[in-house]
């Protein structure tokens, strides 16, 4: 169900994981809606106006924020404009190849726009210069660095903690002209507890896992995306695969539980930069 499969999986071990999880178990010891270890640097692209890296596992995420001058989109003239990309490049996985991102790196960059904009987690609205004509254009880039599944959570977490990390450059108006001093940087104005995370489950055989190693990811039979503040729903997604009411009911009250423990994680770990740059 990996939608960036990385190997056969030989039927001897396919058997062995399959037993594992029907007994609530799997091979890193953790238990089925169990996530893997997380670590966010933020501040490790010096030349990005936010950045935050990622590890969630042996999967590896970086983001990096940048504000630029743009019109507003017609149907959005008192808002900013967001723009989410994700790329994964051939260093990341031996499956990934060269060229512009294929279909399965925009429905990832989607259901992370989709989260950032009904979570109200960014205020576009404060990022307006001049209604109508002149706003902000927050680029949100997303770079997978090593693949070992579950890239839509970890871009989901790369984004929202290098968004934690983003200074706006300041706006200098003269008359009807516009331009960024990129030397007075403030920083970006968001509500910390309406920041959104996803929780996706995959299912395999009738269990239902979170946070799966990309081993786990490709023998699955279905994908199930729940985007939360910790308090409400604000975005689903289904991959392909069929889920019952009932599971879809579990999947969205575990998600709640789920991000109020990591939501704390997550905002500690941001609050302060790293002490070394990457790039």
């Amino acid at each position: 169900m990996s939608s960036y499969p990385f190997e056969i999986i030989p039927s001897l071990r396919r058997d062995t994981l399959r037993r594992l999880i029907s007994e609530g178990k799997r091979p890193d010891d953790r238990q089925l809606i169990s996530m893997r270890d997380l670590t966010i640097r933020v501040g490790v692209i010096k030349t990005a106006d936010g950045s935050a890296l990622v590890n969630l596992g042996n999967t590896k995420v970086i983001a990096g924020i940048k504000f630029e001058l743009g019109k507003p989109f017609e149907d959005t003239p008192n808002e900013g404009n967001l723009i989410v990309n994700l790329e994964t490049p051939p260093l990341a996985a031996p499956t990934f190849e060269p060229g512009p991102p294929d279909e399965n790196a925009i429905e990832i960059a989607r259901i992370i726009d989709r989260a950032l904009r009904h979570s109200n987690y960014i205020p576009l609205r404060d990022l307006v210069i001049i209604p109508g004509k002149s706003v902000y254009s927050m680029w949100v880039d997303i770079y997978v660095l090593n693949h070992d599944g579950n890239l839509i959570d970890s871009s989901m977490l790369a984004a929202v903690s290098a968004i934690a990390n983003a200074q706006v450059p300041r706006a200098i108006i003269d008359g009807e002209n516009v331009k960024l001093d990129k030397s007075t940087k403030i920083p970006l104005n968001i509500n910390p507890q309406n920041m959104p995370l996803t929780v996706t489950y995959y299912k395999i055989d009738k269990y239902l896992i979170v946070d799966p190693t990309l081993e786990e990811e490709v023998m699955s039979d279905g994908r199930f995306t729940v985007a939360s503040d910790g308090e409400n729903i604000v975005a689903l997604q289904k991959g392909e695969g069929y889920f019952t009411p009932e599971e879809v009911d579990s999947m969205m009250n575990n998600t709640l539980n789920i991000v109020r423990d990591l939501k704390v994680k997550v905002l500690e770990m941001v609050k302060t930069p790293a002490n070394s740059l990457l790039f």
